[in-house]
């Protein structure tokens, strides 16, 4: 699902405005046995309920004491797999992400991250668990992408062999994607 959602569009038909991106990056989440997950090892508490609910839901979580994250419930109720979106590319609402950012609209950290994207969008504590096929938050059917790449995740060491999973999922060469891949350091 990380890879499908590459190309499609997330949209946001707040009060204060309408928002729309066409998403360049995401990573899978592998509930109970993923090491990286807030599911692992089957952890089910107010915190994570939402990813155990039916697929299509948001699963939206506030991390750093600062920033919100976006995922998208991926798998059967009891199964809390998800899919965090990691980077948008702005299509319409430009503007208004930009005040709600506080930067210039033509800047690339704009959306070039989770945290980001949430701050642009409006996304936060009242999403969680939002249905994406019924809320003014949804996923769209996008143009897709030109080539996508795979890489490991991002910012999760602590989960051992998990992190190196190839489960980072990004549109190539598009400049809202968050970080490019890091460089394989070969034997010497």
């Amino acid at each position: 699902m990380a890879r499908a959602l590459v190309g499609q569009l997330l949209v946001h038909d707040a009060p204060g405005g309408l928002t729309v991106g066409r998403i360049v990056e995401a990573e899978a989440y592998r509930g109970p046995e993923d090491r990286a997950a807030h599911s692992y090892g089957g952890r089910r508490t107010a915190r994570t309920e939402a990813m155990f609910g039916p697929p299509g839901r948001a699963y939206v979580f506030f991390v750093y004491g600062m920033h919100w994250h976006f995922n998208v419930v991926v798998d059967a109720p009891g199964r809390p797999h998800a899919v965090l979106v990691r980077a948008v590319e702005p299509v319409r609402g430009r503007e208004l992400m930009a005040t709600r950012r506080g930067i210039d609209p033509d800047r690339v950290e704009l959306t070039n991250g989770p945290g980001k994207l949430c701050e642009a969008f409006g996304i936060a504590r009242e999403h969680y668990g939002a249905d994406l096929c019924t809320s003014s938050l949804f996923l769209a059917a996008g143009p897709g992408a030109t080539k996508i790449e795979k890489s490991p995740r991002i910012g999760i060491d602590y989960a051992g062999a998990w992190a190196e999973r190839p489960w980072r999922f990004f549109e190539t060469g598009n400049r809202y994607v968050s970080k490019r891949p890091r460089a394989k350091v070969g034997r010497r």
